[in-house]
């Protein structure tokens, strides 16, 4: 087997095998192919996957198997990969932080308390007006006002939680997932993020996944709610416009 090797902590090695390890516990089931754990001794290997250019069918392919991940489920919404203690790590490699994996009572707390409102604390040049959208939405969300049926009680599913288009590889055959920041979440959290930064054949990938599990009605428009915690983990990380942007996309929710 060909590998790939990823150099970090070794807290960030064993966080993405968690993450890959649990993601690959619904392929024998039909569910998206996960890059195999090969060692995680210093430094994370993992198995070398052959790209080529996607194709429509494996697009929707890619969509039906992730609709039976995320099928797989999760103990809690906010809840990190089996056996994984303390919190989890979101960002590229040397510049991660923390990511809070708490388990909540629904998927709006979730985001409000453990997504969101961590990254706003970190955004020290928003203004009282801006950071005031923010709790406001915050308000909303906690009261569960966006949560259809992921509210209390709900079975939470197993998301990547950072699959924008570059975590997933384009093989022959099959798409194949990597470095994740695996939580249990809401089902559009995943493909939200793959609207991003534009998968290619989104709307392939979409019909896969409506074909196993139809989405809720009114999903397009959350997209940018559910984008949310990538736009603001960028503006941490990067600042410029993505500020911007994700004041802009919380405006829309309040």
């Amino acid at each position: 087997m060909e590998t790939f090797r990823k150099q970090g902590t070794q807290r960030a090695v064993d966080w993405e095998a968690a993450g890959l390890r649990w993601l690959a516990q619904a392929q024998d089931d039909g569910g998206a192919r996960v890059a195999q754990v090969v060692s995680t001794e210093g430094e994370l290997v993992i198995e070398r996957i052959r790209e080529t250019s996607p194709s429509r069918r494996v697009a929707g392919e890619f969509g039906a198997a992730l609709a039976v991940t995320h099928a797989a489920g999760a103990p809690a919404f906010g809840a990190g990969p089996d056996g994984w203690n303390g919190p989890g790590l979101q960002g590229p490699a040397g510049g991660q932080i923390e990511l809070p994996l708490t388990s909540r009572d629904a998927w709006g707390q979730m985001w409000a308390r453990d997504r969101v409102m961590p990254l706003v604390g970190r955004l020290k040049k928003l203004s009282s007006a801006e950071r005031a959208v923010f709790e406001k939405l915050a308000e909303r969300l906690c009261a569960g006002e966006f949560d259809g049926s992921y509210g209390a009680g709900a079975r939470p599913v197993r998301v990547h939680g950072d699959l924008w288009s570059g975590n997933v590889l384009w093989g022959e055959e099959q798409a194949v997932l990597i470095d994740p920041a695996a939580y249990g979440g809401h089902p559009e959290d995943d493909l939200a993020a793959l609207a991003l930064f534009g998968a290619p054949h989104l709307s392939e990938i979409i019909a896969g996944y409506q074909q196993v599990t139809p989405l809720e009605a009114g999903w397009e428009d959350r997209v940018e709610l559910h984008q949310l915690h990538l736009l603001l983990l960028h503006a941490v990380l990067f600042g410029g416009g993505y500020v911007g942007q994700s004041v802009t996309a919380a405006r829309r929710y309040v």
